[in-house]
């Protein structure tokens, strides 16, 4: 089983910066996109920002130039830095890994989530 815990959320001022940290652990053979996903009160969940096992990234354009994905494959661990943060950026932020659980077994898994609130 794998398990995903996120780590970094709390309450910013507009401006201020937040780095957010999920770690996979359990039955691990290896793991290919990570991403980072948020949803806020009344709306859907968006995508923010992906990375690939390579460390090719994609963002949504709400947070491109303020929020940088990396990860470290050593430690299974993914990080969101959120710099310049903005009160629209308010949500709960949840992590996700596409992790290689067998030879040709991929499956999804999400964190807790945790909550990001900017106030202005």
């Amino acid at each position: 089983q794998v398990q995903l815990v996120e780590s970094g959320g709390g309450l910013v001022q507009a401006g201020g910066s937040l780095r957010l940290s999920c770690a996979a652990s359990g039955s691990i053979f290896g793991i290919n996109d990570m991403g980072w996903y948020r949803q806020a009160p009344g709306k859907q969940r968006e995508l923010v920002a992906t990375i690939t096992n390579s460390g090719r990234t994609n963002y949504a354009d709400s947070v491109k130039g303020r929020f940088t994905i990396s990860r470290d494959n050593a430690k299974n661990t993914v990080y969101l830095q959120m710099n310049s943060l903005k009160p629209e950026d308010t949500a709960v932020y949840y992590c996700n890994a596409d992790v290689k659980t067998g030879w040709y077994r991929f499956t999804a898994y999400w964190g807790q989530g945790t909550q990001v609130t900017v106030s202005s």
